[in-house]
């Protein structure tokens, strides 16, 4: 699995208890085998987009704030693809 994407599996699975995009998304991955972030993106639905694009803002600040840099990078790669 490509590292952007093992990352955004990471975050996903403290969504899949309270959120239902959350669990579809994390399943989404784990069955996908999806050779790029571009891929996994352009397979969402607009509802699995709007998720993602509520989260991530989130998850790459709390990178930052971790001194995370590769983490957040790579989040915001695909935070990037959503637009």
């Amino acid at each position: 699995m490509d590292k952007t994407l093992g990352y955004l599996r990471e975050i996903l699975s403290n969504y899949t208890d309270e959120h239902i995009e959350g669990r579809q998304l994390y399943r989404k991955l784990l069955e996908g085998h999806y050779a790029s972030e571009g891929a996994f993106v352009r397979d969402l639905n607009q509802k699995e987009s709007h998720f993602l694009n509520k989260i991530l803002p989130t998850e790459i600040s709390y990178a930052k704030e971790e001194q995370d840099e590769k983490r957040a990078y790579q989040l915001n790669e695909v935070y990037e693809l959503l637009f």
